[in-house]
């Protein structure tokens, strides 16, 4: 059966000679896995991580792969792209979302929420450096499991005011909350522990040291 998706780019894998593995996001699949056929003449970089694509995907009830195809870009991450530190951004959380979320897993409106969440990160201007801080937080109530400080306390030890400001100042506020690169990384290091505790998964991240460096 063929039907039309939009699917956001989680990352890919190499498969073969010709073709890659994409792992994706969407509403009506959840966490899953494409197999694409890619030629020396295909553009590459419709595939960079968080990248939001509609494409034909053929649905296989034999086999858990999948094909995917004709694929369009649906929202241009113009500043994204051109922007070294947002770009990392994608990286880091991209990262975070191939390790936490397990394939198959269909939460409702966490599609909808990382389209937000990215659409946001590419219209943001000014100070955004702890738009990842705020982006982990996020992702905990969208898996399910809000945080609260009694929730967070044990996990964050002498980050815990800094934490209470990303978790209960709005959002414009709590981009702004004071923290230096080794800080952030503190922060999101404790907050991943939380994370890998509540889904029993483990979560190492190595794009985070690049956003401690970049963001000094």
């Amino acid at each position: 059966m063929k039907s039309k998706a939009e699917l956001i780019v989680i990352s890919s894998t190499k498969f073969g000679e010709n073709s890659i593995v994409l792992h994706t996001l969407s509403r009506e699949y959840g966490r899953r896995g494409f197999l694409v056929r890619v030629s020396p003449k295909t553009a590459m970089a419709l595939f960079l991580p968080l990248n939001i694509l509609e494409a034909e995907v053929t649905e296989n009830p034999k086999s858990e792969l999948w094909f995917a195809r004709n694929f369009t870009c649906v929202s241009p991450l113009n500043s994204v792209r051109s922007n070294i530190y947002k770009n990392t951004m994608t990286l880091f959380m991209s990262e975070v979302l191939f390790r936490v979320v397990r394939d198959q897993t269909c939460e409702d409106c966490l599609a909808d929420w990382l389209k937000g969440q990215i659409l946001t990160l590419d219209a943001l201007q000014g100070d955004y450096s702890n738009f990842h801080l705020l982006f982990l937080l996020g992702l905990c109530t969208a898996l399910g499991f809000s945080p609260g400080m009694e929730d967070l306390s044990p996990f964050v030890g002498e980050w815990y005011t800094s934490v209470e400001a990303l978790l209960t100042r709005p959002f414009e506020e709590a981009l702004l909350v004071p923290l230096n690169g080794a800080g952030r990384n503190e922060v999101a290091e404790s907050i991943l522990r939380y994370i890998a505790h509540h889904t029993e998964s483990s979560v190492n991240v190595r794009s985070l040291a690049v956003l401690r460096d970049i963001f000094a």
